[in-house]
Parts: structure tokens; sequence; C-alpha cells
């Protein structure tokens, strides 16, 4: 008998176990399916969601499965680690070309741009052309060879650990001029977004990093195509609420959409 059929013989049984049992039970459910909802958890073990999150965040906690906006997945299955830059360059390539079009559309010559790593705010940053007097602070060091030369009047690049395969540095916000610094626009990519959990990335430090950038800035714009809706990453970045404005290639579901409406967060569909 495989997982999924041995999982299933042993549905009729769950309603009665303990709550030591039950969480076992449940471990093993979520591996043999790969993935539950909360809902139908609270319906298969006869007990409240606020049980079923109870039990899913003490497992999640230990390790043994992921938390997933209104659900969970074995724990393999939860991004925690980058896929390789060059991979997520010809990921969603069109999408992101799209994104990047509508993203540049949103800067103004003279602007003051804090621009982190990633796929998605590297395109937009080779769509400048049109722009001019641009003062550009990243972490990206790809970035200086792709800006359209007459656009910019001055690249800083921050210091930090070095990533070679992504070609970022990472590390708190730390230059000479920090704490005087005065930013027009942050652009950011991210790893995922939901509507539980907000803004996510694959580290620690890059969310730390990326929460600092969002900070200084008096506009934060937020890059990611629909792929990422209602996906978590490892690391939190912080609530929508930290965005003002989202650019993306499809309008988000109907749960996200309320969310980011609640947040007040300006929606871009970046056009076809």
């Amino acid at each position: 008998m495989n997982d999924r059929q041995d999982a299933a013989a042993g549905e009729s049984d769950l309603r009665d176990t303990l709550p030591a049992k039950r969480r076992a039970e449940l471990v093993r459910l979520v591996r043999a399916r790969g993935q539950v909802t909360v809902t139908e958890l609270a319906a298969l073990f006869d007990i409240s969601v606020d049980t079923v999150r109870r039990d899913l965040d003490q497992l999640a906690e230990r390790g043994l499965l992921a938390r997933t906006h209104g659900g969970a997945v074995a724990a393999g299955d939860l991004v925690t680690q980058d896929t390789p830059f060059i991979d997520r360059l010809v990921r969603q390539k069109g999408a992101k070309a799209r994104i990047a079009r509508a993203a540049a559309a949103l800067i103004g010559d003279g602007e003051t741009l804090l621009i982190n790593g990633g796929s998605t705010t590297r395109a937009a940053a080779a769509e400048f052309g049109l722009r001019r007097n641009l003062t550009i602070v990243t972490n990206n060091l790809a970035l200086p060879q792709i800006l359209p030369p007459d656009a910019c009047r001055d690249v800083y690049v921050m210091g930090g650990h070095y990533r070679h395969e992504a070609q970022v540095t990472l590390g708190e916000v730390r230059f000479a001029f920090a704490a005087g610094i005065n930013v027009d626009t942050a652009l950011i990519g991210i790893g995922g977004i939901s509507a539980e959990r907000g803004l996510s990335t694959t580290s620690i430090a890059e969310a730390v990093m990326i929460a600092e950038m969002m900070k200084v800035a008096r506009r934060s714009v937020v890059l990611v195509d629909s792929s990422k809706f209602g996906h978590d990453s490892f690391a939190t970045i912080g609530p929508l609420a930290r965005m003002h404005v989202l650019v993306t290639d499809e309008a988000p579901g109907a749960e996200l959409a309320a969310a980011l409406a609640e947040s007040q967060v300006d929606v871009v569909v970046a056009p076809g």
C-alpha cells in the first residue's frame, strides 16, 4: 500500500485521536498528500480551525512540516533557498519584461533610487533609457553594467557579504551617509507575497536588508510576477502595508486583492 492509500485508509480513525497521536497522524497525512488546508483538517479531525492552526504551528516549529497561507505542506516543499540566478533570469521572462517596463514608467527624472538584487529589478533598471539624472544605490553588483549610461548621475554600490551566485551583497544597510540618506523610491524584488504573511524572501539577511531599504524610502515599489502570489518564502520582510505600489503581470486573486486594498497598496498590472 502506498502513502496515499495508507493515508486514505486511516482517515476514518482520525476523529478520536488524542493530541499527540493526532499531530503524528497530521504529519503523516501532510507527507502523503504533499499539501493540506486548515479547513479540510478541521473537518477530518472534527476539531476547530484554531486547534488545527495551533497544531500546525507547533509541528512547523519542530521542522516536521512547513506552514503556508491557509494550511501546510511537507517540510521540503517550502522555498528556503534561492533558485540559481541564471534560472531566475529566464523563468517568467515575458512577465518580468512587462513588469520591468511598467515599473520604469513610474520613475521620474532626477529621482534617487534604492534597488535590491533580483532578476526583475535588474530588468527594470535596464529600462531607464529615457530617464535622466538618476541617483542609484544598490546591492546588485551587476546593475552598474546594465544601467543606461545617460540615465544616471551617480551610482553607489553597497558593501557587505558577497554572494557570488546572485551577484549581490547582503548585510545591514551600511555606508558612510546612511544616517542622512534621502531616497525617493525603493524598487524591490521579493520571493513571495501572501495575504497572511505579507512580503517574504529566501534569507534572513536579505529580509533585513530589504526592510531597511523600504524604511528609508519615501515610496516602496515591489516588483513581483504572479507565480509568487500566495507563496511564502522563508524570511518575512514585513506586512503588505510596508509597500506603496505593487507592479505585477496579472491581477491578484480575491483574497490577496482584498488584503492589498485594505493595506492601501496601489496595484499596477503591466499591460501585455
